[in-house]
């Protein structure tokens, strides 16, 4: 076994629609050529003054790279006119299942029996001999009872908050970014209570409690949340647009709709400025870093 050999192998199963015949060791074959090459590189490693640097040890590289490549993309190939075949064997139909490596050969025979064994419970379940069965294979059971035959699950008596929603374990970062969460409720600090507790008044000079600027009432949108753009004018002039953060997100979260009335798609690694309010329910779980 080589390279060159390998490099055929793949040109000829590219021109050909069906299996070219290979011996039934041949994927083995190639795993013990490559492990051979992986022992050369190490020992001409342990010559060479610089591994990195050396012309022999990136040659034997290059050749076990390109060997895996090459390898991968025959199986790719292959396998795909081995469930082509497969399909039509357990249809009855003649096919030219020779020249199959060994785990070719397995992967035919399991793909032919398991399509027989479904096509048998298809026209049974037609014929009305067997009862439907779920996705997973299963005996269907009537809406509201286990596969036992247990009482039917009662829904859960978890109590609703104060916003109409259950409460539970499920609150997560998407939740809390969206102002939905029982931590991330746009508008509603997170470590109070009573849901119906009235803002802090702001002071003479236009600062809150904790001296920041105090929101206007007409600042606040119908969900809470502060700070919202005001596309409208009014007398020529447009509203203070929303205070909004730079951040890095650092953990998948998904798509949110911000406070800004936008939808926003944030996968780790992204850098994106966001409305605060949805920007530091991110910040307290950790799932995003402040940039600015």
């Amino acid at each position: 076994m080589n390279l060159d050999e390998l490099r055929t192998v793949q040109s000829k199963e590219r021109r050909k629609d069906s299996l070219q015949h290979l011996r039934d060791s041949f994927y083995e074959d190639v795993a013990a050529y490559i492990e051979g090459r992986k022992g050369e590189r190490e020992r001409a490693a342990s010559k060479a003054d610089d591994p990195f640097s050396s012309p022999e040890v990136s040659r034997l590289t290059d050749e076990i790279e390109t060997a895996e490549e090459v390898v991968e993309a025959v199986y790719e190939r292959r396998v795909g006119k081995v469930v082509k075949l497969a399909s039509f064997a357990a249809a009855d139909m003649p096919v030219d299942d020779d020249g199959m490596t060994a785990e070719e050969r397995s992967l035919f025979d399991d793909l032919v029996s398991r399509i027989e064994r479904n096509k048998t419970t298809v026209l049974d379940t037609l014929a009305g001999e067997r009862a439907p069965t779920n996705a997973d294979g299963a005996d269907a059971e009537p809406d509201g009872a286990n596969a036992a035959g247990a009482e039917p699950v009662e829904p859960s008596d978890a109590e609703p908050d104060a916003s109409g929603e259950e409460t539970g374990a499920e609150g997560g970062v998407l939740a809390d970014a969206m102002g939905t969460g029982p931590e991330g409720s746009a508008g509603a600090d997170a470590g109070d209570d009573d849901p119906g507790s009235a803002a802090p008044e702001p002071a003479p000079d236009g600062t809150d409690s904790s001296g920041g600027l105090a929101a206007h009432p007409d600042d606040v949108d119908p969900a809470g949340g502060k700070g919202t753009t005001d596309e409208s004018a009014v007398g020529g002039e447009t509203t203070a647009a929303a205070d909004r953060t730079t951040v890095r997100i650092t953990k998948n979260v998904g798509e949110i709709f911000g406070v800004d009335e936008r939808e926003y798609s944030l996968e780790a690694e992204d850098v994106v400025t966001l409305p605060t309010a949805n920007a530091e329910p991110l910040l307290e779980r950790d799932a995003a870093e402040r940039l600015d």
